[in-house]
């Protein structure tokens, strides 16, 4: 490992407020601004070096919340990296799997904040894995960066920080780690290159998709949909109206907002059982998140909560979130009886992209996973990456099998037979455990042949 001039045992003792910075040995860098009083952006075309770029360290969210709220608004992100649902996630399943936040920030010399990085260690199977804050749950995983990051680092920075980074972690007690672990990484981040990119990667097993919005809703629909397939939609949708009066509600407060939430947890647990998966609302903490922050009136802002109603019973609902003018549906679910056969989650989508556009909205982000309903909307496909590496020889052990395991995950994934096959194999087993084989293959059929959203 090269010397970087600073040896782990040098590190500053970190301060009351859960901070210590990182420097360069007698750098000339002056004192921290206070985050109300950062400017908005250093000297475009002035290229910071890596050895001018400050390093603080945070392992407590709320010592570092007021800088991280200072910079979002300004800052190329997804929804996944807002800090109130990271803060969510800590919360309500960090603290139950006992990880460890490990923020890292990257500033100026005038004090500009180019980047923050959500990281963490968790542990998994006895082994200590850095990753990023709420991985589990975030659907992009990547930096915050400043608007103008591209343009203030040097292209070769990034580069030379990050093996700094991990010499601080590693000479800090608290955050040893065997394995790093970045999973679902986009290339770009809100236009801008992610600089992760210059790790190893891998393609994740998944992709994700996407929808630019423009124009009405009706001009969006006519390009998206042929003649025909338009025809057959609206039949399914009057043969859904005779079934009781078809109505989209978001306006949701109260017990309704709770029942709703319900309703999407029971229908995705059922779709769960149908495709022969775990019910990840079973996981510690997780219900308990997605409950806690869609009825937090301080996140009302990010969270589009609905349902599709057709009479009394509540057909299909979703959460949707917002951030940079982006809509991402998070969770879809749908009534999987009889009524799955007149598209009641197709029709919920349809009421969601037509609300999107008509907010406002300039992309509509499908998020992570390859259903084939996704396609028939989207424009363009995203790869995601992965980024494997050991910091000991467990550490090694571990990342050989979890780097062949993706690589056959992702084999499988992509090839639309060998999915159909192993979706149809592990749906069937499913079946048989729940006891449930006759109706999971009607599933099954109704699914294939209407192209529900399903997950």
């Amino acid at each position: 490992m090269a010397d970087d001039g600073i040896r782990p045992e040098e590190l500053p003792p970190e301060d009351a407020s859960g901070a210590f910075a990182i420097r360069e040995r007698d750098s000339p860098i002056p004192p921290a601004a206070e985050p109300s009083a950062l400017p908005e952006a250093a000297p475009a075309g002035t290229p910071v070096e890596a050895g001018d770029v400050e390093l603080l360290l945070f392992s407590d969210l709320a010592a570092v919340e007021l800088l991280w709220r200072a910079s979002e608004d300004q800052a190329s992100r997804t929804f996944f990296q807002s800090f109130a649902w990271l803060q969510a996630w800590q919360a309500h399943v960090g603290t139950r799997t006992g990880t460890s936040p490990v923020i890292v920030a990257g500033r100026h010399p005038d004090g500009t904040v180019l980047f923050i990085l959500p990281l963490a260690v968790e542990r998994r199977r006895g082994l200590r894995y850095l990753t990023f804050l709420g991985a589990d749950l975030c659907d992009y995983n990547a930096p915050l960066l400043h608007r103008a990051f591209s343009a203030m680092v040097d292209a070769s920075a990034f580069s030379v920080l990050w093996p700094r980074i991990l010499v601080r972690l590693r000479g800090d007690l608290r955050f040893g780690f065997d394995v790093v672990d970045l999973p679902k990484m986009p290339e770009r981040v809100d236009g801008q290159r992610n600089p992760l990119m210059g790790l190893t990667r891998q393609p994740n097993p998944s992709g994700a998709h996407l929808a630019r919005l423009s124009g009405s809703w009706d001009e969006f629909y006519e390009r998206k949909r042929s003649a025909a397939t338009r025809r057959t939609e609206r039949k399914q949708l009057r043969q859904l109206a005779k079934l009781g009066e078809v109505r989209f509600v978001d306006q949701l407060e109260g017990e309704e907002r709770t029942r709703t939430l319900d309703v999407l947890f029971e229908q995705k647990a059922q779709s769960f059982a149908r495709m022969g998966v775990p019910n990840i609302f079973k996981r510690p903490g997780y219900s308990e998140l997605f409950r806690a922050f869609a009825t937090d009136p301080a996140c009302r802002h990010l969270v589009h909560l609905s349902r599709l109603e057709v009479g009394p019973t509540i057909a299909a609902a979703s959460i949707g979130f917002t951030a940079c003018s982006c809509y991402y549906l998070v969770l879809s679910s749908y009534d999987g009886g009889a009524m799955a056969r007149v598209g009641p989650g197709r029709a919920h989508l349809q009421e969601l992209l037509r609300f999107a556009i008509r907010s406002g909205i300039d992309v509509f982000d499908f998020t992570i996973g390859d259903e084939l309903y996704k396609e028939d909307w989207s424009d363009a496909r995203l790869t995601l990456y992965d980024h494997l590496s050991a910091a000991n020889l467990q550490g090694a052990l571990a990342v050989g099998l979890i780097a062949g395991f993706r690589t056959t995950k992702r084999a499988i994934k992509q090839n639309a037979t060998l999915w159909r096959l192993f979706s149809s194999g592990r749906s069937r087993l499913g079946a048989i455990r729940s006891g449930k084989l006759r109706a999971a293959s009607q599933s099954d059929a109704v699914e294939n042949t209407t192209g529900e959203i399903d997950a």
